[in-house]
């Protein structure tokens, strides 16, 4: 039987907006955002003394022709003996460089920020796979990655400031997803906490923040006479006058952020006199970035080699497969709705090689007899697709961000959108850009910032500077504890009929606290009493639950889960009260969620943090 622990008293049901209880923190020198990407990551900064020059991070070393290098790969390489050996950039190049007799015995790992999101039961124990198929620890990666970001920002900040930069004197923010689950966001936690990027001891060292909030912040800080330089316009022309017309209260617009793996939606409402931002409507969007494109490119190569072929040429010349994507990478960038010309892409020499050995004929070959009429084989050792195949790659998850957004737009929540804002690296695509188009005809102007691909990392560092704009968000889930009530009969279910000392309890009670897409105050303290239901207790245990579903009656429906507990001894004391009086406390509207029990006859308190990660 659930929780024949605590009963509600009541009144129980108090609500209340404690902004002072929220925690303000040291003062910190400078705030460093990392924007952990799913294809690509950098981090910016800004000195608290001077909010508005933010400074992105020095170009990388490496980077690709014709593409800005303003973040890197992410992209990482561990040694032999599973030891961290480079990161983005200068992981790839010196993996492209080892021979391959060599390369097949390190660690080579790319995009596995995905698996965070695409993990059902996401524990701190979860497994990825480097290229040459070997098993790592994707805390150990993940704990690598933040502590190389760690490095090069305190270096970057020493080399400024003419000393050695204390982390102590760092806000660091993360960036992640609106539509990742409580699990993921917990893990990027726990990755920083063993990177040594902050300390258990002072967690409020670190923000969680969620990218399309962080480019709501940066496109809202855009005032519109800098649209007129920091802006390609799409749709209709506009005079100037209605440039000057800035955003004005109760003004709604949505931001699409779309990323390698994922696309996020967010719609915001500017809430005057301070313009802070009010969340109109719960985050959704899905797996459906850039990386898509890869996928379905991966594809058509099985389809024309055999996916027998694909399989074992990734395993057997890992560092081969690496260039081959780099290369459609480069070509996937130039597609455009109006290109008339083939796209080349050039395939490595072991994929020919290895090709003929595997099957005993020719790449051309392959091509002849495939049936794929769009691709074609150049004698310069070259896949020549024609702009539709490049095309009809896309199709496929760009017509998943279009579902989506029809999809919002029907939402009564969302009506009189006056801009949409298209940001993220995939925001950069033509064909993108032009589908959004289509699909919006003109109910609201898509604006798209010039450097779209740092728009998320300079809001996320305005978000460290000044955690509190973001004034109201939507609960993604409902959250309560396990009560027992009075059993009423005809109301609860024999099957939770609890007779304890003459009383009848009805177990399992789910007491919600708040409710999945409910609006929560960034800060806002729920507040619930309860009584132990045996006086004489001398440890009350509390356990906190959550669900996706709105309204839950019972903590044993399916989809429920534990996510916290709070011990509260209360041996040795005594209380002078008639029914002793524990208060439960849950603070919401951060990206994190923090529990506390106190005895009111006492003062004892214990705290809890929300814990997703454990199963």
């Amino acid at each position: 039987m659930g929780d024949p622990g605590i009963t509600p008293l009541s009144p129980s049901h108090t609500q209340q907006n404690d902004t002072d209880q929220v925690p303000s923190g040291q003062s910190f020198v400078v705030v460093v955002a990392i924007d952990f990407g799913t294809t690509s990551s950098g981090y910016a900064y800004a000195f608290t003394k001077e909010p508005e020059c933010i400074h992105t991070m020095r170009r990388w070393e490496g980077g690709d022709p014709g593409v800005s290098n303003q973040k890197t790969p992410t992209t990482i390489l561990l040694t032999p003996d599973r030891k961290f050996h480079s990161f983005g950039y200068a992981a790839r190049d010196f993996y492209h460089d080892l021979d391959p007799s060599e390369s097949k015995h390190w660690l080579y790992l790319e995009k596995f920020k995905m698996k965070l999101h695409t993990t059902a039961n996401l524990s701190i124990d979860t497994d990825l796979h480097a290229a040459n198929g070997k098993r790592v620890k994707a805390l150990d990666i993940f704990a690598y990655a933040l502590a190389f970001f760690k490095e090069q920002a305190l270096k970057e900040l020493s080399d400024q400031t003419g000393g050695d930069f204390d982390n102590n004197d760092v806000r660091w923010v993360i960036t992640v997803p609106a539509i990742w689950k409580m699990p993921a966001k917990q893990f990027m936690r726990e990755a920083a906490y063993k990177s040594a990027l902050v300390s258990r001891e002072n967690p409020e060292q670190l923000i969680i923040a969620l990218e399309p909030e962080a480019a709501s912040i940066y496109c809202r800080k855009l005032r519109l006479h800098q649209m007129l330089h920091a802006f390609i316009t799409l749709t209709r022309t506009f005079s100037l006058w209605e440039l000057w017309s800035e955003l004005e209260e109760g003004d709604r617009y949505v931001v699409v952020d779309c990323g390698g793996g994922t696309v996020d939606l967010t719609v915001h409402q500017i809430r005057l006199p301070e313009g802070h931002l009010k969340e109109l409507y719960k985050a959704s969007g899905g797996p459906y970035g850039s990386l898509g494109i890869d996928y379905e490119f991966e594809k058509l190569l099985c389809k024309i080699f055999g996916q027998d072929f694909i399989d074992q040429f990734k395993i057997k010349r890992p560092a081969a497969w690496v260039d081959l994507m780099i290369a459609f990478e480069s070509r996937k960038r130039a597609a455009a709705p109006d290109r008339t010309n083939p796209l080349n892409i050039n395939l490595p020499f072991s994929f020919i090689d290895y090709y003929k050995k595997f099957r005993g004929h020719s790449v051309e070959h392959a091509l002849r007899k495939s049936n794929v009429d769009f691709v074609k084989w150049s004698s310069q050792g070259m896949l020549r697709m024609s702009p539709d195949a490049m095309n009809s790659l896309f199709k496929p998850t760009i017509d998943h961000i279009i579902q989506h957004l029809r999809e919002l737009f029907e939402k009564p929540e969302v009506s009189d959108i006056k801009f949409l804002f298209l940001v993220g690296g995939f925001a950069e695509s033509p064909l993108l850009q032009q589908a959004v188009q289509n699909m919006l005809q003109g109910r609201s102007r898509i604006i798209i910032p010039h450097d779209v691909g740092l728009t998320i990392l300079k809001g996320a560092v305005l978000f460290g500077l000044d955690p509190s704009i973001i004034k109201v968000r939507r609960s993604p889930l409902t959250y309560g504890v396990g009560v027992l009530n009075r059993f009423v009969e005809g109301k609860h279910p024999p099957e939770k009929l609890l007779v304890k000392d003459g009383t009848r309890w009805c177990t399992d009670v789910f007491d919600t606290f708040i409710a999945a897409d409910q609006s929560v105050a960034l800060g806002e303290m729920v507040k619930r009493s309860y009584t132990p239901a045996k006086p004489s207790q001398q440890v009350i245990v509390i356990h906190v639950y959550c669900s996706e579903k709105e309204n839950v009656g019972f903590i044993s429906e399916p989809g429920v889960r534990k996510c916290g507990t709070l011990r509260l001894d209360v041996t040795g004391t005594e209380s002078t009260a008639p029914r002793r009086e524990i208060q439960t406390l849950m603070q919401f509207g951060d990206t994190e969620i923090r529990a506390m029990a106190v005895d009111v006859s006492t003062g004892r308190t214990v705290k809890s943090s929300i814990d997703f990660l454990s199963h």
